[in-house]
């Protein structure tokens, strides 16, 4: 007997009830809900991204759908050569890649503008994730286990760097170093990592970060040195914000965005304008739902039964926090500006095929769970 092999609900097919369905319309209430602040952005208009992002949110959200159909060993199988194929196409971004906003990230494929550094985020975990599966559990506190997920890491986060997008980079970081941590790599390594992080970060503040970078850091410890250059995305954000109040000021009425006052209204700071008319009310109950999509996956990831599965789910559940939580510090003031979007909520395929991406590996993993023995 496996668990979920009597799941029938009546005239429902067995694969439509196993499916989990508060989490699937939970994300459908956050898209649906997007478009309305992609609407307002435009001034009341579905062009030019309402529109767009709505079609792209149904096709990723029925893909991440037929994602959860994929047994879970097949994302074992296809995890490192994945990550080599994204890690080719990052390569190809810096031979021919598409310049736009200051960077160069993008591959322009005709019928696609494609970001592969956003792909590489949750690849990063699976290749990781299957690199520590395949390594038996006694070499896991040993060096071989530390050099070859370094490099993994090091790869993609210093070529997504050098576009550059160094909040991507970080993200990449982040969640290959957070499978390293939960694979079991010795405590004592990541105090050392954190002690050197300061030393680390300054000599990487003086040498290698571009002078926008470096100003953007110098805006978030001083947000009034320059608010009409530099610091003027950040000091209108939080005027937008600020101006919502608790309740907002009601649907099609945000000034900042409507008049122009809020750079990039509809992507890294979507959440500004969506604050600005839905108020702090319309900014909690957002957290709220991304807080339980977060606390499914950690959930996906405690009842998996095999250590790629844990560490995959785990480490989804992380990006996905990252994601989240950087987009929404840096909109408040409370990060520099990195240019990570808030996933379903700032325009963009790329973001927006990565989160649902995430989701659908996600439930697939849940469901290949429910469906081993019980007491495996």
């Amino acid at each position: 007997m496996t668990q979920g092999s009597s799941a029938s609900l009546g005239f429902v097919p067995e694969p439509l009830a196993q499916l989990p369905w508060k989490i699937i319309l939970l994300i459908l209430a956050i898209g649906c809900f997007d478009l309305l602040v992609l609407y307002s952005a435009a001034g009341g208009h579905i062009r030019p991204w309402a529109l767009s992002q709505g079609i792209r949110f149904f096709v990723f959200l029925g893909g991440a759908i037929l994602l959860s159909r994929v047994r879970e060993d097949v994302w074992g199988m296809i995890s490192l050569p994945a990550y080599v194929v994204i890690l080719v196409m990052l390569i190809g971004v810096e031979l021919l890649g598409k310049v736009a906003g200051g960077g160069q990230r993008w591959l322009d494929l005709g019928i696609i503008r494609l970001q592969p550094s956003e792909l590489m985020k949750p690849f990063i975990v699976l290749a990781c994730a299957r690199f520590y599966d395949l390594l038996p559990p006694s070499e896991v506190r040993k060096f071989g286990a530390i050099w070859p997920a370094l490099l993994l890491i090091a790869l993609p986060a210093g070529l997504v760097m050098l576009q550059p997008d160094l909040g991507t980079g970080l993200m990449i970081t982040a969640g290959g170093i957070t499978v390293m941590f939960l694979a079991g790599i010795p405590l004592r390594l990541f105090i050392i990592a954190g002690l050197t992080a300061p030393v680390l970060g300054l000599v990487a503040y003086n040498y290698v970060l571009h002078d926008y970078q470096r100003n953007r850091i110098a805006i978030f410890l001083d947000p009034e040195k320059d608010p009409l250059g530099i610091g003027y995305h950040i000091t209108q954000s939080k005027i937008a914000i600020g101006s919502g109040g608790i309740w907002g000021k009601g649907f099609l009425n945000g000034s900042q965005s409507h008049l122009d006052y809020l750079p990039e209204g509809q992507t890294d700071f979507a959440l500004a304008t969506m604050m600005e008319e839905w108020g702090l009310v319309g900014g909690v109950l957002l957290i709220i739902a991304w807080f339980a999509i977060i606390w499914w996956a950690m959930g996906v990831a405690m009842r998996a039964q095999g250590r790629f599965a844990r560490l995959t789910a785990a480490g989804l559940a992380t990006t996905l926090f990252f994601y989240v939580s950087i987009n929404m510090a840096m909109v408040m003031g409370m990060a520099p500006v990195v240019g990570v979007p808030l996933p379903l909520i700032s325009f963009g395929g790329t973001a927006q095929m990565t989160a649902l991406l995430c989701i659908g590996i996600l439930m697939s993993i849940d469901r290949s769970s429910r469906q081993q023995p019980i007491g495996w």
